[in-house]
């Protein structure tokens, strides 16, 4: 399989598949296609890893492509601003995206629901908490939101994040959510109650835009009813 990522602010992703191949994405990810592309509808697993993909924040049934008869195409546009990031996911190589994060994948990658050891804090930590675990094998295509800034975390060190700008850590790092300290700068602060706290080693992808927080900023500025 080949692909090329085409525009900047609204990407999309364009794959080259010989006959047989095949591309997995969610329900209404397809942009475009060339005609000897098969769509099948199904569970991918079946129902346990549907509902672990639900409970992630992606849908239950997913939609697998074939290329038929001969080398086919299909397009994946991003449905927010941001970047398409491609990721090569391999044994000891895994991913954890944010919820909604998975664009597509080769069908050797697996999706399943990724939980924070302090769970209890996690169910109230927004964005933070729900995200997607990506393993197996095969080239994953992840969308995030803005402009996308990456760092390397060594052995131990951390970096304090506010709720929703995590968009991916590799399977190496640890996440932890920790409570905003002192009433005064929950109160005043407007930063919400909780931070996660991302520890290396490894690779993070943090979004500059995310979509929680545009669509916070939009409801400011909708009319309230009387």
């Amino acid at each position: 399989m080949r692909y090329e990522v085409k525009g900047e602010t609204l990407p999309v992703v364009v794959c080259y598949l010989e006959a047989g191949e095949q591309m997995i994405t969610e329900r209404g990810s397809m942009s475009w296609m060339s005609p000897n592309m098969r769509m099948e509808t199904g569970t991918n697993g079946g129902l346990g890893k549907a509902f672990g993909r639900m409970f992630a924040g992606e849908a239950m049934f997913q939609n697998t492509y074939t290329a038929m008869g001969g080398q086919g195409m299909i397009a994946f546009a991003s449905s927010f601003p941001g970047r398409i990031v491609p990721f090569q996911i391999s044994p000891g190589r895994e991913l954890v995206v944010q919820k909604s994060g998975f664009l597509a994948s080769e069908p050797g990658v697996n999706l399943s629901v990724f939980f924070q050891k302090k769970l209890g804090a996690g169910f109230f930590g927004g964005e933070g908490f729900i995200m997607q675990r990506l393993s197996g094998q095969g080239i994953a295509f992840l969308e995030f939101d803005g402009h996308v800034v990456e760092y390397d975390l060594q052995p131990g060190q951390q970096i304090v994040v506010d709720t929703g700008y995590l968009a991916a850590m590799e399977g190496t790092c640890r996440i932890d959510i920790q409570t905003v300290s002192g009433v005064k700068n929950v109160l005043f602060g407007g930063e919400g109650l909780f931070n996660t706290i991302i520890t290396g080693p490894g690779h993070v992808w943090l979004q500059t835009m995310p979509i929680s927080a545009v669509a916070g900023q939009i409801l400011r500025f909708m009319p309230s009813g009387n």
